[in-house]
């Protein structure tokens, strides 16, 4: 799933490192718009931490697979990605409150498809388009 999405987010020419560092600049930018590869590569970033945390805290006993570096995986990248996916959601023009339909189960269908359409190429309410 993630290759498709990607695949078809690299059009957007933003790289791997190159949404990291831009979100991390953004931590708490509720405002604009964002790309898809900002998101999608950013996404796939949080999820690999989160990983990489989990696999640390069983290499070091913990058999929960939620101990103190997965936890702190998550808590440093979940306000960027939190803004990252406003800026998203911005660009299809939607709300980013639209974020909370992850909380139901069905509303994670829409959400998938409005990170992964392609963004308006006109203003709208949040902003000019992404000039890539």
């Amino acid at each position: 799933m993630f290759y498709l999405l990607l695949r078809y987010s690299i059009l957007d020419n933003m790289n791997f490192g190159q949404s990291i560092s831009y979100c991390f600049s953004n931590y708490f930018n509720f405002n604009g718009r964002g790309s898809r590869s900002e998101y999608w590569w950013f996404y796939l970033f949080a999820t690999l931490c989160a990983f990489v945390g989990s696999v640390w805290d069983a290499s070091m006993g913990d058999t929960s697979g939620s101990g103190f570096m997965y936890w702190l995986s998550v808590i440093v990248t979940f306000c960027p990605s939190i803004a990252a996916g406003s800026r998203r959601l911005h660009d299809v023009n939607k709300s980013g409150w639209l974020q909370l339909l992850a909380i139901t189960i069905i509303g994670i269908i829409p959400l998938i498809i409005w990170m992964a359409s392609e963004g308006e190429k006109k203003k709208n309410k949040y902003g000019s388009p992404i000039k890539l």
